[in-house]
């Protein structure tokens, strides 16, 4: 009987070369399965943040159920001491108010601000720091599309919005920054609604909100 030559024998893996080949896979599949993972990552971030603006816009209907169909920003016009703080960039202030609706303040906090942290209550500590949010001091339920609430990482005519009130004429251009949502972002309306916004949508919804009339001036409180 003939025996093979041992030259045309086939060779088998050594382990070291079978360790590199599942290496090799392994790297592999990370690099196929990493942007998914980061994509999913970012959407289930993005859903978080759509829930916290449901949860407050909930919160500001049960609210103006129980104060004569009015948000707490038109009694805030009312009381000068309010008005004070929140001019000068105390935007928790309004917060505090809906306290007892809102349940927690962690809603407050988008999960991609990573400028900011969550509050464990609404005394101790409890600040601007802990919020993500601007609200508009012009929202009213007459106009249900009015824009109420909303991530407040904007610029204005390429500059990034600074704590306080922010008077928003519509000739002005709005723009997402790029530090949430991917330069995207996410509004609450009057009537509880959210709303997914790129840049020229939010301008649109600024601009046409009040049954398409015009809205001279959003003033928009900062935190």
């Amino acid at each position: 009987m003939k025996t093979q030559p041992a030259a045309n024998r086939t060779k088998a893996f050594t382990r070291t070369e079978l360790f590199v080949v599942i290496g090799v896979v392994a790297v592999l599949a990370a690099a196929l399965l990493l942007p998914a993972l980061a994509a999913a990552k970012r959407k289930s971030s993005r859903l978080g943040c759509v829930n916290c603006l449901h949860q407050i816009g909930g919160t500001f209907k049960v609210w103006e159920g129980d104060n004569n169909d009015k948000f707490p920003m038109q009694f805030a016009l009312t009381n000068s001491d309010t008005m004070k703080l929140i001019s000068s960039g105390k935007a928790y202030v309004l917060w505090q108010t809906m306290s007892n609706e809102l349940s927690t303040p962690k809603v407050l906090r988008c999960p991609e601000d990573a400028g900011r942290t969550y509050a464990t209550n609404f005394a101790s500590g409890f600040s601007d720091a802990n919020i993500s949010y601007f609200f508009s001091l012009e929202a009213a339920d007459t106009y249900p599309q009015m824009i109420l609430d909303g991530d407040d990482n904007l610029a204005v005519n390429g500059v990034r919005v600074k704590p306080g009130i922010l008077n928003l004429p519509t000739t002005n251009s709005l723009a997402w920054t790029r530090e949430r949502h991917r330069g995207t972002g996410n509004i609450g309306m009057a009537d509880g609604s959210v709303q997914q916004t790129t840049t020229s949508s939010f301008n649109s919804a600024v601009i046409t909100a009040t049954n398409g009339t015009p809205v001279m001036a959003y003033r928009l409180v900062i935190p």
